[in-house]
């Protein structure tokens, strides 16, 4: 391994790459042309995130769901709070409404004031006959008040689906057809034509509708995820442009670092599009993330490159340096920051799998086309100029690498002390966090559709669908009295529930018919006695051919039955209280030998996701510390080494979860993310200090506090750098109208500025006290990967110099 990556092999390297300048700009540029070709194969996802196993329980249970009823998400709805919808101008603009949004090919079935059809008992023959509830139009006032006065008074089946007797709300409910659900065609129905028809009806008649429903809000809230890709990846560019001219003050130098991170971002688009991944919530964040992750990359190569020329003047020499010298300690950083992102992909989750599958690819494209591009690039440009060497002595930079060395030097208890605090407070605020699994906490709070959740929740008690499928195990066992009489008391039990709404089922329509067995009287809204279900039989059979909605509520054998909640957002706590309730009452309603009852829907999946991504962070974590122990123990062949190198990246992490209790930011999917990517990223640090820290002592004869000092002034320029280019880069993310992507970039960017300050002041003095007990040579003898090293090939150097 020394051989392979060692300094001949980086020789070698640079050789390869200053030897054949054209050829690989050809080749990356065949490249770059070949991903953009997969630009077409890019799709958006159309539902939720599914954070679980596909072979999960849970998954199994929706999936059988699905089998049964088909995609359970495909209701919209709309509402009016308005008390002048039951005047004739408005209702009649109201029906109108309806009627040209049922008339689409994507609608499967329309419930409205228009669509509405009342049960009417006929005698020859005996049967129940469907007749509409509004006919024609609407011309008098006292026409609309009748209306109005039977829906509330004679209607019951309709409460809690069309109309809110309490506070007037009324509700209009809008199926698509289960086959367009999860397709473009859902998309381009909700924006092109309904959501133009309800502007115009709002328009006409000033009254406010709220429009709601999971294919509305997937539709929605997916085109906000495509809008903020390019205000990411945008921001990222500029922030990062900006931070970077600052530092170098150098146009061309921040030019040739953009060239880089655009290809690197028009790679990342082509990998998605290569491998057939969606772009999720998760996946977009990728390109500006290549962003932020490859400027590090370019700051080293460019500072290490011009710090070379000011030293010897020779433009051939200081390329081949930045190759032989910088290329290995950037390949590691880059492989431990991928390897954080790369623990994703040993977890269950097909999200998550693609996000560090993607991640890791880009992450290790962006260090080749760094390496590749910026020496290639600078060997056709003229040697830099006095003005561009100016920051490399920036006296301000000076000062803050003089405190950090004088706070190390006379200030280590202070250090400790101030560690030991943060631990303890980390510690307290650690028990503090909360866990959501809200499948709507990180939409967008300041867009209309979220406030209009928020108003069917208020009005109806959720918008989310909570699904009870009930298996009777034998044909034709839901319609048998004693199963509708288990299905109505656990109806009664959701009812009673706070955070669920009034269930829909089959019940409801066979209260329906006794209710019009009685000619309509709404006290007989029950459900039939033996007795009186043999005198309604011969009119419900002819109701249950006509009506076509029994299909949706019982499967075509009769075995099984839907019943269909939606819940509020509530937390996964709260969620779980709930689910044992409702179980509890099943198990005592529904015999396990006669009855198999599930709870299920994409919104309960969503939540049981989230406590599998809980119980599988400490194992992700625990690879990444895994895996980058293993590249320290390849690099620096010491234990201890690797024990001291982890404390000062550990400690951010605690702080930063300690920060999640105390500022009241819940474990979710989004936030789970951090403690990797940000472990991953801040070992980058500890690499190059430590990398720097070995060569000082091989090049001073072992004197530790000499090469402590010394690392501290070289290494701490380029980690103050990198460290404020990722803390600004990541902050880019707060931008977001997303609350798990804001909170996502504020929690990475204050850990990494914790990791820069951790990794400079604690990092060195723990060396420096455990002087006597690490360091020696025998630590640091022979490491298995040359990072660093001040050997020089002169023979290499006087054919590139040829060149």
């Amino acid at each position: 391994m020394t051989k392979l990556l060692g300094y001949g092999f980086w020789n070698g390297v640079a050789r390869l790459i200053l030897r054949n300048r054209l050829f690989i700009l050809f080749l990356v540029a065949g490249f770059t042309v070949f991903l953009g070709t997969q630009w077409k194969y890019m799709r958006f996802t159309y539902t939720e995130a599914n954070l679980l196993p596909d072979d999960h329980e849970v998954n199994l249970e929706y999936n059988k769901f699905l089998d049964q009823f088909g995609e359970e998400g495909n209701l919209i709805v709309f509402g009016i709070k308005d008390s002048t919808l039951f005047t004739p101008e408005v209702l009649n603009k109201w029906n109108a409404l309806s009627d040209t949004i049922n008339s689409f090919d994507a609608v499967a079935l329309s419930v409205s004031l228009k669509d509405l059809k009342l049960l009417e008992k006929q005698e020859e023959p005996k049967r129940f006959e469907m007749v509409p509830f509004v006919e024609g139009s609407v011309n008098t006032k006292v026409q609309a008040e009748a209306l109005k006065k039977k829906l509330f008074k004679d209607l019951p089946f309709y409460e809690g689906l069309i109309y809110n007797k309490e506070t007037g709300t009324i509700r209009s409910a809008v199926y698509l057809k289960k086959d367009i659900v999860n397709t473009a065609a859902r998309r381009d129905f909700i924006v092109e034509d309904l959501i133009p028809l309800i502007d115009q009806f709002e328009e006409e008649t000033d009254i406010t509708v709220h429009t709601s429903g999971m294919p509305y809000i997937r539709t929605l809230n997916s085109a906000t995820i495509i809008s903020e890709i390019g205000w990411f990846v945008g921001g990222a560019l500029l922030v990062t442009s900006l931070i970077f001219f600052f530092f170098f003050r150098s146009y061309r130098a921040t030019f040739i670092s953009m060239i880089t991170v655009v290809i690197g971002v028009m790679w990342a688009f082509g990998f998605l599009g290569l491998l057939g991944y969606e772009i999720t919530v998760l996946t977009a964040l990728i390109p500006p993330l290549i962003i932020v992750i490859g400027i590090p990359n370019c700051i080293f190569l460019i500072n290490k490159y011009q710090q070379e020329y000011k030293n010897h003047g020779n433009k051939i020499k200081a390329l081949q340096r930045v190759i032989t010298k910088v290329g290995n300690a950037t390949l590691m950083t880059n492989i431990t920051t991928a390897s954080g992102f790369a623990t994703f992909i040993l977890t269950q989750s097909s999200l998550l799998k693609e996000f560090g599958i993607v991640a890791s690819i880009n992450i290790l494209a962006i260090f080749l086309l760094s390496l590749l591009i910026i020496p290639i690039i600078y060997s056709y440009m003229s040697p830099p100029k006095e003005r561009h060497l100016k920051h490399l002595g920036k006296t301000w930079i000076e000062g803050f690498v003089n405190w950090i060395e004088r706070m190390v030097r006379d200030r280590r208890i202070t250090i400790y002390i101030s560690t030991v605090i943060l631990l303890i407070a980390s510690m307290i605020g650690i028990y503090q966090i909360k866990v959501s699994g809200s499948l709507i906490e990180d939409m967008p709070k300041k867009t209309t559709f979220y406030k209009d959740i928020k108003f069917f929740e208020s009005e109806f008690d959720g918008i989310m669908p909570l699904e009870v499928l009930i298996d009777t195990k034998r044909p034709k066992g839901v319609m048998k009295l004693p199963t509708l009489k288990r299905m109505d008391e656990l109806a009664t039990t959701i009812s009673e529930t706070p955070e669920l709404s009034k269930p829909i089922s089959i019940v409801n329509l066979v209260k329906y018919g006794k209710q019009a067995f009685y000619n309509g009287d709404p006290q007989y809204y029950q459900l039939p006695t033996s007795n009186e279900r043999n005198f309604i039989l011969p009119y419900a059979q002819s109701f249950s051919n006509e009506a076509g909605l029994l299909d949706s509520y019982i499967d075509s054998t009769g075995q099984y039955a839907r019943m269909t909640t939606f819940m509020q957002d509530i937390g996964t706590d709260r969620m779980e209280i709930v689910e044992d309730n409702l179980y509890n009452k099943i198990s005592i309603l529904f015999p396990e030998d006669k009855f198999d009852v599930t709870l299920t829907g994409k919104a309960l999946v969503f939540q049981k996701g989230t406590n599998y991504l809980i119980n599988n962070l400490i194992i992700s974590l625990s690879l990444a510390i895994l895996l980058i122990s293993i590249f320290m123990a390849f690099m620096f062949r010491s234990f201890k080494m690797i024990l001291v190198s982890l404390i000062p990246n550990l400690l951010p992490l605690l702080i930063t979860a300690g920060l999640m209790g105390f500022l009241g930011v819940p474990i979710k999917p989004s936030t789970i993310l951090v403690f990797s990517i940000a472990f991953g990223i801040s070992v980058d640090d500890t690499i190059h200090f430590l990398a720097k820290y070995r060569q000082e002592l091989k090049s001073s004869g072992w004197k530790i506090k000499r090469s402590v000092y010394a690392s501290v002034k070289e290494a701490g320029v380029s980690m103050f750098y990198t460290s404020i280019v990722l803390f600004f880069g990541f902050s880019v993310f707060m931008i977001s109208s997303f609350g798990g992507t804001v909170a996502l970039g504020g929690l990475v960017s204050v850990t990494l500025i914790f990791a820069m300050l951790s990794n400079l002041l604690l990092l060195p003095s723990l060396l420096l006290s455990l002087e006597r007990n690490i360091a020696n040579k025998e630590d640091f003898k022979k490491p298995a990967i040359q990072i660093l090293d001040e050997v020089e090939d002169e023979e290499v150097l006087a054919e590139l110099d040829k060149e």
